[in-house]
């Protein structure tokens, strides 16, 4: 585990201690679970944008002709 200083806005502060002591949890765990979404997002964003790079226009329509040309059921709407 590693120990950083972080400086903070006053205001942005009390918000996660507010939040932390609502969640009954500290306020490192908050930031730690804060970042880690954080890190997550970006990831998952770099990902889909990787797959976007190897797709092409002309697989998805021949993909899309192998579904059925139906309307959806009465839950699916």
């Amino acid at each position: 585990m590693s120990i950083i200083s972080l400086r903070l806005p006053e205001s942005l502060h009390k918000k996660a201690r507010d939040i932390a002591k609502k969640e009954k949890t500290s306020i490192n765990q908050l930031v730690s679970s804060a970042l880690g979404e954080k890190i997550s997002a970006i990831m998952t964003e770099e990902y889909i944008e990787n797959r976007a790079k190897k797709g092409s226009r002309a697989k998805f329509k021949k993909a899309l002709k192998k579904v059925a040309d139906t309307e959806p059921n009465t839950m699916d709407q």
